[in-house]
């Protein structure tokens, strides 16, 4: 066995499915996961991915990506999307899921979204995208990593999975993380560790990146934190080493989980946050 890291970590040869591949974070992921060897194919639902598809395919090649702008929350069609993408692909060795819809549909940053306000139709698209969508793609995937005999899950949770927002951080400012974000990431590490527990014997693994304070101070969409921002200062003094965490801070997490790395780890959850949930 080679023990030397460029063996150990390398993602060369393995096809991995990426969801929320447009967003904040998974724009980083989707080019970390090229980077380190892997073919990477990619869902999300924002215009960006056009754009974003170009950019990889320039720097990696046209055949080391696929995109698929899909709205996951059309049930029918995304089961039909998964069916055709396994279809052309045959066999996707790792899967993450990292899609989430953070804006006032599902409650973030407005009073709507409050334990007191929170709507049947919030709840619902929180447990969908938090739960569900994770478990359409890992019921497609899966499918095929048992006949094979290997594979890797990740879904990317949170630290609010095991903790309670803190309602201090929020006083006087617009910000709200809702109540329904925490209960549909606490019910994904339980899926995480069931499927752990039952397809362990196939040889496929399922473990979960719960990332800390991870402020978007680099788009201008709804969910952006701007440098000196009251809520993002408060974000930074809460954790152990005094900042927020920036997107390639993950990455070792995520090239770990899907490599051989860790290989005899699964039903893990790696908390990435700075020290936040330990105090």
């Amino acid at each position: 066995m080679n023990l030397h890291a460029s063996s150990l970590f390398s993602l060369r040869g393995k096809t991995i499915l990426l969801t929320g591949a447009s967003g904040f974070l998974g724009r980083t992921m989707g080019t970390a996961l090229l980077e380190n060897g892997a073919r990477l194919i990619a869902l999300g639902r924002s215009e960006r991915l056009k754009d974003q598809e170009i950019k990889w395919a320039s720097q990696f090649g046209s055949d080391k990506v696929a995109t698929y702008q899909v709205d996951m929350y059309d049930i029918p069609f995304f089961e039909k999307k998964l069916d055709e993408i396994l279809k052309k692909e045959q066999y996707i060795e790792i899967l993450v899921n990292n899609a989430y819809e953070l804006n006032k549909q599902t409650g973030f940053n407005t009073s709507d979204g409050s334990l007191e306000n929170g709507t049947y139709e919030q709840w619902m698209r929180n447990l969908t995208g938090g739960v569900y969508w994770a478990v359409l793609t890992t019921q497609k995937l899966g499918a095929v990593m048992k006949i094979k005999g290997k594979g890797s899950i990740i879904n990317i949770a949170t630290m609010y999975a095991l903790v309670a927002p803190n309602p201090q951080l929020y006083e006087r400012t617009e910000s709200l993380n809702p109540p329904g974000y925490s209960a549909a990431k606490a019910g994904l590490l339980a899926f995480t560790r069931y499927t752990a527990s039952f397809w362990g014997e196939y040889g496929i693994r399922a473990n979960a990146i719960l990332p800390g304070p991870f402020s978007n101070t680099e788009d201008d969409g709804p969910n952006s934190v701007k440098a000196g921002d009251t809520f993002l200062e408060r974000l930074k003094s809460r954790t152990c080493l005094k900042r927020v965490g920036v997107p390639n801070e993950l990455i070792g997490a995520l090239i770990y989980l899907a490599s051989d790395a860790s290989s005899f780890v699964t039903g893990h959850s790696l908390v990435v946050d700075g020290g936040w949930t330990i105090t």
